[in-house]
């Protein structure tokens, strides 16, 4: 990490309890159910069906791409202007049909013919993040999705509503790129609490400090927001 960043990090721990903020969040919309998912390769391929898309179109797509092939082979050999119609519910769907297949390649390809993450589990999280991030389109978020989802390890993703509200509750600065959010929220926040965290700033984002229309008469935006609205 830069030394801009990390100093803005130290800032922030001296500035913030992240921990008062997670207990708040809890209370306002109650603490977060564990959901881990059994099948890596499949957070993997959804999450990239996620990118820049809503839950909706996501959850639409997810059904359409595993019900068309049997298994991941035939998903990785499907005609390519195949598979990008069948998940024509998401947008980019070319470019994620790339991505879905180049993913599976790799993973066949580490694994000397199956399809399974489960060699991540006994690398240390930033080299399981280094092996996923190496595959062409898939990035932090997704990457780090993928390994606190399904791993358990102590990564922290940051999507368009994290950023928002990181931003307005002063975690980050405006100026604040995506990869460094991911660096200096990954820094700030506390292992045994990233998961929940992610969950509850990702609901609290969707049900009270939306893009557009926020609603700040809650105790969480009281406390902690500094966008226009409150």
């Amino acid at each position: 990490m830069c030394d801009r960043y990390a100093i803005t990090a130290v800032a922030l721990i001296q500035g913030m309890d992240i921990r008062q903020l997670h207990r708040d969040l809890i209370e306002l919309h109650g603490r977060p159910n564990k959901t881990y998912s059994e099948d890596g390769v499949r957070q993997l391929l959804t999450t990239i069906l996620s990118q820049n898309v809503t839950d909706v179109q996501t959850s639409r797509a997810s059904k359409e791409l595993f019900a068309a092939y049997p298994d991941y082979r035939a998903m990785e050999t499907a005609d390519h202007d195949e598979l990008a119609e069948v998940i024509s519910e998401v947008g980019l769907m070319n470019q994620k049909a790339t991505r879905i297949q180049r993913s599976l390649a790799a993973i066949r390809e580490e694994t000397g013919g199956e399809y399974t993450l489960a060699f991540l589990d006994a690398m240390d999280t930033e080299a399981a993040q280094t092996w996923l991030t190496d595959i062409k389109g898939v990035g932090s978020k997704t990457a780090n999705v993928v390994l606190n989802f399904h791993f358990e390890k102590p990564t922290f993703a940051v999507d368009t509503h994290i950023e928002r509200l990181a931003t307005r509750f002063g975690l980050i600065e405006e100026s604040t790129t995506a990869d460094q959010a991911h660096e200096v929220l990954n820094q700030l926040i506390p292992d045994d609490i990233k998961y929940s965290l992610h969950v509850l700033l990702i609901t609290h984002g969707k049900n009270y400090c939306s893009a557009q229309n926020p609603r700040c008469d809650n105790p969480v935006c009281e406390r902690y927001c500094e966008c226009a609205s409150c």
